[in-house]
């Protein structure tokens, strides 16, 4: 019996040797998105199959802009990159708190987007995302965007990740269409030699309560990261260092709200105003004041 017990750890170790050195290429792959780049946003509509003869695609959007990405979190399980925009001119640029990607290992409490700014939370059993990476999407307030599983993928000299995640309507659209109100993204994090790609084939839907999806449009997005020494965002890391308790007491707030694992809903302003206006203003400081805010939004 002794003898069968350790030919079956003999046996064993190899694959636990293996698990662990890919979860540790996973943990350096996520972690390679960190840093100063200059990056190139890309979206184009590509199919529309509206029967309204006046449709008007949205025109192809490209811009660019410098971004500093910063590890807040890096753990074993976790890592969590924060996005801050350094836009304007160079000598005296402005700072705009961007999107949060949470990295979370085999991850099994999600909150999916429904619509009309609503998340839907879902406990997945544990065999649905073993040895996968959730990756958990934030609005620049620390508010949900989408969520999604996959495993990263180390073959042929390339590391990418591949989700499909229902998301809100991201602002350069609804800011000018209400004429669908889903966004299914199909997103690829790939790791290049100039630094990573965010490729994205989106669908945008019609979703109405007892009806299925009726699919209005597809959409091609292309957004490179290009890496640039990090002292080209030495402006972006001491707004972040000034700043970063603040959205610390944010984060933690949203993580009380989410762990409640509920149904959760937004209203899209409160006294005529969206949450991130509230959260960036210099008014809304202490914790006290930052609960009151993010709770007068919960519906």
């Amino acid at each position: 019996m002794r003898k069968l017990f350790l030919l079956s750890l003999v046996l064993l170790i190899p694959s636990i040797s293996n698990a662990q050195s890919k979860k540790n290429k996973d943990r350096a792959a996520i972690k390679n998105m960190c840093g100063c780049f200059e990056v190139t946003f890309n979206f184009a509509e590509t199919f529309n199959y509206s029967n309204d003869s006046l449709y008007k695609p949205s025109k192809t959007k490209t811009d660019k802009a410098l971004e500093w990405a910063a590890i807040i979190t890096d753990e074993k399980n976790e890592i969590s990159i924060q996005h801050l925009l350094q836009v304007g001119n160079s000598s005296s640029p402005h700072i705009i708190k961007h999107w949060r990607q949470d990295w979370i290992y085999q991850n099994q409490d999600f909150y999916s987007y429904n619509a009309n700014n609503t998340w839907i939370y879902k406990k997945k059993p544990k065999a649905e995302v073993q040895k996968q990476w959730t990756q958990k999407v934030y609005q620049v307030d620390d508010s949900p965007r989408y969520e999604g599983s996959g495993s990263w993928v180390h073959i042929d000299g390339k590391s990418y990740w591949e989700s499909t995640a229902d998301a809100p309507l991201p602002r350069r659209e609804y800011t000018k269409r209400n004429d669908y109100n889903v966004t299914i993204r199909g997103n690829r994090h790939e790791i290049t030699d100039y630094g990573w790609l965010h490729d994205q084939n989106n669908k945008k839907v019609i979703r109405n309560s007892g009806n299925d999806d009726l699919v209005l449009a597809h959409e091609k997005g292309y957004n490179t990261y290009v890496k640039v020494p990090d002292s080209r965002c030495k402006t972006a890391q001491d707004w972040w260092k000034k700043n970063e308790a603040k959205w610390k007491t944010v984060r933690l707030k949203w993580e009380n709200v989410y762990n409640k694992h509920k149904t959760l809903s937004l209203k899209n302003k409160v006294d005529d105003q969206p949450l991130y206006k509230y959260l960036f203003s210099d008014e809304t400081n202490s914790e006290e004041k930052i609960n009151q805010v993010i709770e007068s939004f919960i519906k």
